[in-house]
């Protein structure tokens, strides 16, 4: 990992924790606010842990940590926006239309890959 992508990655982690610490839920309520917060403390160390060898690994494919660097902030932005420290869901049409069988259901599937959002590429990994 180059210094720069260090200090971006790091400087990442550090604003989850600033917002974590000033973090008010929507409802206002006490609870709610401490909940969300444990929340956006333990999603950060998590993916973060998950991800940390991704320099490692990727020492000639830095578009991988990339990735993982626009998906951080695009969560980011998301959850400031609209409050919600928890992802947002994605609405995508059931696949129970197709065949169990064939190329109709990989190409689906493929799809339905394709068409996720940024910000939920690790969520499913982790949850």
């Amino acid at each position: 990992m180059t210094p720069v992508t260090r200090q971006e990655v790091l400087g990442l982690y550090r604003k989850i924790f600033r917002i974590a610490k000033k973090w008010q839920s929507a409802s206002g309520q006490i609870e709610e606010t401490i909940k969300e917060k444990e929340y956006i403390k333990n999603e950060a160390k998590t993916l973060f842990r998950k991800n940390k060898n991704v320099s490692v690994l990727t020492v000639t494919d830095p578009k991988l940590i990339k990735q993982c660097i626009e998906e951080c902030e695009a969560r980011i932005e998301i959850g400031l926006h609209y409050n919600i420290p928890y992802p947002r869901p994605i609405h995508l049409p059931p696949m129970g239309l197709a065949h169990k069988q064939g190329r109709t259901l990989r190409h689906q599937e493929k799809l339905r890959k394709i068409s996720k959002p940024i910000y939920l590429k690790s969520h499913d990994e982790v949850s």
